[in-house]
């Protein structure tokens, strides 16, 4: 392990019964649900905070509701901690466990259950791919709004953990948005619906609660998702800028003057060279930053607000402006930026912020950013949703120097106060996870997080769903 933030002690007397627990597991759990020997376990060490590295006890690989609600009954009598895992693609340690902890993975929980198009409605488990339900309503002219760049593999339960967005949310919200009940299984396994198919249902919406809860209150086995009818048609298109500070601009004043894109992508320098390099889709290399724009409506809809645009970008000084002509173009448009953090990873270790901030901060919060990398000694690649100013800043640095680590932690957390100080907040997708827990305080008042504590507490009072995540260590009993 590298790096510098703390986990909780494991409980011993949980370690000195591990052959029993397994063996209790493996009685309550088909034959090949649990994953316990230790070449098996190498795969869920981590997920793609990859800074850290813990071993759990052992993984749970159910395939449904009942299972769930069995590994939760079992692990509450008998004091163990348990970690919902989906793909494993979480950026701020989210679906890291513990050596006295099990993971309850839920990727085998991957199938569509019901698609309701007369009330725009989907029900899928919690380990269907986000994009697997676009792929599969797209036949009948309909799509599941949020994005997120890693929807080829997130699942549908992660993005309910952490409320992620994507590209589009510009327009159409983030995952809350577009969120319309769940099946949650409670610490001590039981099971109940939240929401469902109607509008509005008349009691304490614990499901807006339960979405960003990072599998703290309960281990989310179903959704119901709403599904949008696909736009008569959508345009991205590139503008070049010569600094980032006028990119930020121009983001600011199209917000400022009532149009809504359906998308805003940001990408400084060092990012539009690493993901020309990996999509070779056509990114202006003598830019200093980029904004992929895409709008969408009927074909005079588009002109009209791109003319708008284009108005605004100019009086920004751009210097390129990019229109696609076909559908493959858009696709590899889309697919460089999509492919940002996979790209960058072909070059260099990264640390992912999540920071969010108003767009009238966006210039000089890039500024900052650059000051504080270069201050210690890093790159730094810029890409992100401008729309809504949801800053990704990727930290460059050498997982296996310890001290490059630490100066990347560092400056990664003077770059998220940053964030906090310009009027922003912490995450806007990514979640707290370990990654940002100890910056809570920078954020919240003790009142405030005692107040959300407390809460969580309410569902969990042992603490035992995902412990050691979003809230400081200190004063709590877990």
């Amino acid at each position: 392990m590298t790096g510098t933030i703390a986990f909780r002690e494991p409980d011993a007397g949980i370690l000195a019964r591990r052959e029993t627990i397994i063996e209790e597991l493996q009685a309550l759990l088909p034959e090949d649900a649990l994953v316990h020997e230790a070449r098996e376990l190498v795969p869920f060490e981590t997920d793609a905070f990859l800074a850290y590295h813990r071993v759990p006890l052992a993984v749970c690989l159910p395939e449904t509701t009942e299972d769930v609600a069995k590994v939760l009954r079992y692990c509450h009598e008998n004091g163990i901690p348990v970690v919902p895992r989906g793909a494993g693609t979480s950026l701020a340690g989210g679906a890291i466990g513990q050596e006295d902890a099990i993971i309850l993975g839920l990727s085998r929980m991957n199938r569509i259950l019901d698609i309701d198009l007369p009330n725009r409605a989907a029900v899928v488990q919690a380990g269907v791919t986000n994009i697997a339900i676009s792929e599969a309503v797209a036949p009948e002219g309909f799509f599941y709004a949020p994005d997120p760049s890693s929807q080829l593999a997130c699942t549908i339960g992660g993005n309910i953990g952490m409320n992620s967005g994507g590209a589009h949310c510009l327009k159409y919200g983030v995952t809350t948005n577009n969120l319309l009940g769940v099946k949650l299984v409670l610490v001590d396994g039981t099971i109940i619906d939240l929401g469902g198919k109607m509008l509005d249902s008349g009691s304490l919406d614990l499901l807006a609660l339960v979405c960003g809860s990072e599998g703290q209150l309960g281990i989310i086995t179903e959704a119901t998702v709403r599904l949008l009818a696909k736009p008569e048609g959508a345009r991205p298109v590139l503008f070049g800028f010569p600094s980032s500070e006028s990119a930020g601009a121009c983001v600011t004043d199209i917000i400022a003057a009532g149009i809504i894109p359906v998308a805003i992508e940001f990408m400084d320098k060092p990012a539009i060279e690493i993901c020309e390099a990996f999509a070779h889709a056509g990114y202006p290399l003598d830019a200093a930053a980029l904004l992929i724009i895409e709008v969408e409506g009927s074909e005079e809809e588009m002109e009209a607000m791109l003319g708008r645009i284009v108005t605004i970008a100019e009086s920004h000084g751009v210097m390129a402006v990019r229109r696609c002509q076909s559908a493959t173009e858009a696709a590899l448009i889309w697919k460089g930026r999509k492919s940002a953090f996979g790209a960058t990873g072909r070059i260099a270790d990264y640390i992912c912020m999540d920071g969010t901030v108003p767009l009238s901060q966006l210039s000089y919060v890039l500024r900052k950013t650059s000051e504080i990398t270069d201050r210690y000694g890093l790159r730094v690649a810029n890409v992100f949703h401008a729309g809504d100013g949801n800053m990704h800043p990727l930290i460059l640095y050498n997982i296996n120097d310890p001290e490059d680590a630490a100066r990347a932690e560092e400056a990664g957390a003077e770059i998220l106060k940053l964030c906090v100080e310009a009027g922003g907040c912490l995450t806007g997708e990514h979640g707290v996870g370990i990654e940002k827990r100890d910056l809570m305080r920078h954020q919240y008042g003790e009142a405030d997080l005692r107040q959300q504590m407390a809460v969580r507490a309410a569902f969990d009072p042992a603490w035992s769903l995902n412990p050691s995540k979003v809230f400081p260590l200190e004063g709590r009993n877990d």
